[in-house]
């Protein structure tokens, strides 16, 4: 293999712009890495499926209705939990101010909240919570690029948004938004995202240790040092702040490359959940969702989650 494809997608604390900004894997491996951005993780499991990326950063939702196809992919690495949040403008109420999680979705009913696409684990976590709750009423409007969802909700189009750590930091900028929802009571221990590849390339196991290796240097950086690591970040996309991308690691920070027994079984409690909203018909198990002999390797010490 002379190229590694690699998908990425718009998220600030995923270790990609870290690596891309300092060509680490290029340095280390001697490869040609070819990096392609996706908007969310459905649209980045269509390209798994036309053999056109090797490894994908990804919400697992959305891979597990991959796999859930047939798509041959397999998770081989964690990188963040706790990565949805829930913002609205100031004059709804927050988790703070009343005490209770569904007193602050009631506040939407005969209302839409806005989310990334369809399968999103964004948006498979507020679909869950809303019917979890017993709260009806509330439209899930899916936009195909989250980056859309601080406008819909400047225009009016939505009443409230759910989405990565970074909205809230982005629309704060522009609107009177505050936290209504903070991560932990979303889904707690949620698998914000992880390292998934394609089963073909486990032919070349090394290439799989020699990422996950960048990758664990990177989620460590975050951790320790995040100035550092916003400052990479903001040299890889012009006119970004770096504090912006440090404010955005605060939100919610549990950056590791580690598969903790809790980040394992979190994402397998959306099985049944997938299954309810018709995304997927399999019960997948975690020997179908995980290979954890790599991170193992890569990682042996306990999560830092």
């Amino acid at each position: 293999m002379s190229e590694l494809r690699i998908g990425y997608l718009p998220t600030l604390y995923h270790t990609s712009y870290i690596l891309k900004s300092g060509r680490w894997l290029e340095k280390s491996s001697g490869l040609k890495v070819n990096w392609e951005l996706y908007p969310t993780g459905p649209a980045m499991t269509k390209a798994f499926r036309e053999e056109k990326i090797d490894i994908g950063y990804i919400g697992l939702p959305p891979a597990m209705i991959a796999m859930d196809k047939d798509t041959p992919i397999i998770c081989v690495g964690g990188g963040h939990v706790e990565g949805t949040v829930m913002l609205a403008p100031k004059h709804y109420k927050s988790l703070e101010e009343l005490g209770n999680v569904k007193k602050v979705l009631n506040q939407f009913s005969g209302k839409k909240i806005g989310t990334p696409s369809q399968g999103s684990i964004h948006d498979v976590i507020i679909r869950n919570l809303l019917e979890e709750q017993g709260v009806e009423g509330v439209t899930v409007k899916n936009y195909e690029w989250a980056e859309f969802l601080p406008e819909a909700l400047e225009n009016g189009e939505i009443d409230a948004a759910v989405g990565t750590p970074s909205l809230i930091i982005a629309t704060s900028r522009q609107l009177e938004v505050h936290l209504v929802l903070p991560p932990n009571k979303l889904w707690p221990h949620n698998p914000s995202y992880g390292i998934v590849i394609r089963k073909e390339l486990e032919k070349k196991a090394q290439i799989i240790l020699e990422f996950l290796n960048m990758h664990k240097k990177a989620c460590t950086l975050i951790r320790e040092n995040p100035s550092k690591a916003a400052k990479l970040v903001s040299k890889e996309i012009i006119g970004l702040n770096p504090e912006f991308v440090k404010a955005t690691y605060t939100i919610s920070p549990k950056y590791c490359a580690a598969l903790s027994p809790e980040y394992i079984t979190s994402t397998l409690a959306f099985v049944p959940i997938l299954k309810k909203l018709g995304y997927i018909k399999k019960t997948l198990s975690e020997k179908e969702v995980f290979e954890t002999s790599y991170i193992q390797k890569v990682h042996p010490e306990p999560p830092h989650y």
